[in-house]
C-alpha cells in the first residue's frame, strides 16, 4: 500500500505513521525527519534547507523531490510506504505521480487529519526536544519528568526555532496557502480520506485504520 498522510503541521501525522508501519508492515518516510538529519550532519543540503525551516518556509521543490525520489526506490519500499510531509504543494503532487507513473506505480490512499488551528498552536509551541538524543516531550499532555531534563539520557531539552509561537502560525499560514490546496487534488482523484485528528492517539488511529479498512 502507497499511503500518503496529510495534514498542517501538529496534526499529529508522524505519531499516527508508526502506527501504521507496525500495523501495514511499510516503512514510514518523512521528509521532515530526513531533512533534520541532513541538517545536523551540515551537509551542504542539510544547510540549505536549515535556513528555509528555521523560518518557517518550505524546503524547494527540488531538493525534496530528490530526497523522495531515492527514497522510495530503496528495497523496503518494494510493497508500499508511508509518505508524512510529502507532498507538499500540488506542484510536489504533480511530480509525484509522474515519478510512480515512471516505476509503474501510483497512491492507493490519502489521509487528511484535520485538527482545529488553535490546538494546533498549543501542541507545537509546547513541543521540547533533547539536544543529544532527540527524544520529544510536550509540556502540557507528555511533559519530562524533570523539568528541562530528558527522561531518556538526561541531557537538557529545548525548545526548536520551527517550534517557537511566532514561526508556529508562520507555518501554519504557509500550509493554508501552499498545501491545504492537496486536499481538493486527491479529493477530485477520488483518493482523500478525511479523518478529524483530535482526541486521544488510539481513538484516531481507530478512524484511520476505519478509512482504509485495514
Amino acid at each position: 500500500m502507497r499511503l500518503l498522510l496529510l495534514g498542517p503541521p501538529g496534526a499529529g501525522k508522524g505519531t499516527q505513521a508508526k502506527l501504521l508501519v507496525e500495523r501495514l508492515g511499510i516503512p514510514q518516510i518523512s521528509t521532515g525527519d530526513m531533512l533534520r538529519a541532513a541538517a545536523k550532519a551540515g551537509t551542504p543540503l542539510g544547510q540549505e534547507a536549515k535556513q528555509y525551516m528555521n523560518r518557517g518556509a518550505l524546503v524547494p521543490d527540488e531538493v525534496i523531490n530528490q530526497l523522495v525520489r531515492e527514497r522510495v526506490q530503496q528495497p523496503d519500499c518494494a510493497r508500499g510506504y508511508i509518505l508524512d510531509g510529502y507532498p507538499r504543494t500540488v506542484a510536489q503532487a504533480k511530480s509525484l505521480r509522474e515519478m510512480l507513473l515512471a516505476l509503474g506505480l501510483a497512491v492507493d490512499h490519502v489521509l487528511s487529519l484535520e485538527v482545529p488551528v488553535g490546538e494546533l498552536v498549543e501542541r507545537l509551541a509546547g513541543r521540547r526536544t533533547c539536544r543529544s538524543c532527540g527524544a520529544m516531550y510536550q509540556v502540557h499532555f507528555s511533559p519530562s519528568k524533570a523539568d528541562g531534563r530528558c527522561d531518556v539520557c538526561g541531557e537538557v531539552t529545548y525548545q526548536r526555532d520551527d517550534d517557537r509561537e511566532e514561526t508556529v502560525r508562520r507555518r501554519l499560514t504557509v500550509y493554508a496557502e501552499q498545501t491545504a490546496p492537496l486536499v481538493s487534488f486527491y479529493e477530485a482523484r477520488g483518493l482523500l480520506r478525511r479523518v478529524p485528528g483530535t482526541g486521544e492517539i488510539a481513538e484516531i488511529f481507530q478512524r484511520i485504520t476505519a478509512a482504509l479498512g485495514a
